[in-house]
């Protein structure tokens, strides 16, 4: 039957609505009564427009990825960490196919001439791979984008933000202090920063520059740029270095890059020192003290040197926010101030920092609060006492 509405779809016979997919099945000659019709119906449209056999997955609110790695290899990662859910195609032939009608929908194609293939739909961020590139057939891994936003009162009931971090974070937006969230893959790099946005101002407005647009604040006044790849010939690409100069021209009140991760870093530093304070990107890093390292091989791409790299970052970042995942979850693993420190370079100097019993304060605490106008209160005086000390 799905095969017998495929064919109409591919003859034009059907356009792709919910009641022209209803007709088609009545009209197969089935005898399926009224339920038999629904479940035809949410089966054939998982098919021909969904997901297929992992189309069950996106009711799921705790699943963020899906990777196929073979017909009986899939596997899903949530806040909870990978699982494995086994068996969900019959043969590759089937990957294949849904992978190509993925990237098609997309815009782009799937074939043996474009074997590696990166796209955005609905709410879903594709990337595929075809043998012989993949050694073990079609690879498809599937980003969801989820339309709800967490705030930073769910993130501290949750455990991902502890209270006193939470507060931290609260005063660093209020303050408008220049910020980098770094982490692994999978930590909710993107995640934090959204429900950070949504903390700003409803007066200001919020620039977004993606790779691929997945940041959705919770914030009314917020526009965003998505990155352009080249057609086949290479022709026709916007890349993040130029959508962060067209994001200045915008008058943004706060200069947002998803993820820096090349040249763009340069341009990016450049805004926040001529005044455009309250920005924030996210960064991949193992740790909060592997960031000036990380900063300083891409800045490499932008042609800048490590010692301008850090006069330049120190002056125009305040803060560095780690994220990690552990067996508990994803969580918030410290908060530090990104400095230049004679004979060390540039350094993160720890401010906050996760434990299993909560935050303990560090050696820039003092600068931080003076920063940020810090008031203690008697949870805080009960924090313990930093061992963290830096000698400038």
């Amino acid at each position: 039957m799905v095969e017998a509405v495929r064919r109409a779809v591919l003859a034009g016979d059907v356009v792709t609505t919910g009641a022209a997919f209803a007709d088609a099945i009545g009209s197969s000659g089935r005898l399926l009564g009224s339920a038999g019709v629904l479940s035809a119906l949410d089966h054939v449209r998982a098919e021909l427009k969904g997901l297929g056999p992992l189309e069950y997955l996106l009711a799921d609110d705790a699943v963020t990825d899906i990777l196929v790695n073979g017909p009986d290899d899939v596997w899903v990662d949530g806040a909870n960490g990978l699982r494995r859910i086994g068996r969900a195609f019959a043969t590759d032939d089937e990957v294949r196919a849904l992978a190509v009608r993925l990237v098609a929908a997309g815009g782009r194609r799937l074939d043996d001439g474009c074997p590696a293939v990166d796209v955005q739909i609905e709410g879903l961020r594709v990337h595929a791979v075809l043998p012989p590139i993949s050694t073990t057939g079609t690879l498809l891994c599937i980003r969801i984008r989820r339309p709800r936003v967490f705030s930073l009162q769910e993130l501290t009931a949750g455990g991902t933000v502890g209270p006193m971090m939470a507060q931290a974070l609260t005063l660093m937006m209020r303050c408008r202090l220049n910020f980098l969230i770094s982490g692994a893959t999978g930590t909710g790099k993107t995640t934090l920063l959204s429900t950070l946005l949504g903390l700003a101002a409803p007066h200001e407005r919020v620039v977004l520059v993606e790779d691929a647009a997945e940041l959705n604040p919770e914030h009314p006044h917020t526009v965003g740029l998505q990155a352009r790849h080249g057609n086949l010939e290479g022709a026709g690409v916007l890349d993040l270095t130029e959508l962060v100069r067209q994001a200045l021209r915008m008058r943004p009140d706060r200069l947002v890059v998803g993820e820096c991760r090349g040249a763009e870093v340069r341009e990016l530093l450049a805004a926040m020192n001529t005044g455009h304070d309250g920005g924030g990107a996210t960064i991949h890093a193992n740790s909060a003290e592997a960031v000036p390292a990380r900063l300083s091989a891409l800045a490499a791409l932008a042609g800048l040197t490590s010692e301008a790299l850090a006069l330049q970052a120190a002056s125009a970042l305040d803060v560095v926010v780690h994220v990690a995942r552990g067996s508990q979850g994803r969580h918030v693993q410290s908060l530090g101030l990104l400095r230049v420190v004679q004979t060390q370079g540039l350094v993160v100097i720890p401010v906050l920092v996760h434990t299993d019993t909560g935050c303990r304060r560090s050696a820039g605490w003092e600068d931080f609060a003076r920063r940020v106008g810090w008031v203690e209160s008697d949870s805080d005086r009960g924090a313990e006492e930093p061992h963290y000390r830096h000698t400038p």
